[in-house]
């Protein structure tokens, strides 16, 4: 798509780093953007005076736990303020929504996955319909090698096969009855693959899938985390730290 190729020259730099910086300054930068279209396009006062008031109706939620009926009451007002800062934090929502949407599709097609080597095996699997039998052949082009058959036996409602192959954009081709799909895999010395999973309609193939292998960015408390996780993570630090320090509501 033309926008990737846009980003690519935009975020350039960032390619060079260790991915996981790059992807905590792209969770300061798209958290930056967000606050300074929230505090430029929306009613800063209103917004803080919503907040207090909410955290009043709250404060006395609390107080009123022994009487039900006017805590209720309170809980209305507060439902009613809450649902007004709400409406006003709508148009910076609006405005910044397509640019992010953008943006993080841009970044699952680099840092979702760790990309195909050349002579590197990987596996490509195709998905059948219930009860599927039979056998399903892929064909490789000039370029890549099959590890194992060429033709395999569908069991569990799918079909693996182990390839490798030179540098490039590659088409394997796989026949099912009478049937012929294609799915195109990326080999590459960089950080680009090409969208695993290609979904078909009435077919008895399901799907085709490139098996990559997923890239653990960061490790936390022995827990390892793919690109979104670690994005989430950040982006909430410097949202928080953004709204007290730019003293947006």
């Amino acid at each position: 798509m033309a926008y990737y190729d846009f980003l690519n020259i935009i975020f350039a730099p960032l390619l060079k780093l260790p991915l996981v910086w790059a992807v905590i300054i792209l969770a300061f930068i798209v958290s930056i953007i967000i606050i300074v279209v929230t505090k430029y396009t929306t009613d800063q006062t209103l917004m803080k005076n919503l907040k207090e008031e909410t955290k009043g109706y709250q404060k006395q939620i609390k107080e009123l736990k022994n009487e039900p009926a006017k805590a209720m009451e309170m809980q209305k007002k507060a439902m009613e303020v809450n649902m007004k800062y709400m409406m006003h934090s709508l148009k910076p929502t609006i405005i910044t929504f397509i640019p992010i949407i953008l943006i993080f599709g841009w970044m699952s097609s680099i840092f979702a996955y760790e990309s195909i080597k050349p002579q590197q095996e990987f596996s490509v699997s195709v998905f059948f319909e219930k009860n599927a039998g039979g056998n399903a052949e892929l064909i490789a082009p000039e370029g890549i090698k099959l590890i194992n058959d060429n033709v395999k036996k569908i069991e569990n409602d799918k079909a693996t096969w182990t390839l490798k192959g030179t540098e490039g954009e590659h088409v394997l081709e796989f026949v099912y009855n009478d049937e012929k799909q294609q799915k195109s895999v990326l080999i590459i010395n960089g950080n680009k693959y090409i969208e695993p999973i290609k979904k078909i309609g009435n077919s008895q193939m399901k799907s085709i899938q490139i098996n990559y292998t997923p890239k653990k960015l960061l490790t936390l408390f022995g827990w390892k985390i793919g690109w979104l996780g670690t994005y989430i993570i950040f982006s909430i630090i410097f949202t928080m730290i953004l709204r007290k320090v730019m003293k947006v509501y």
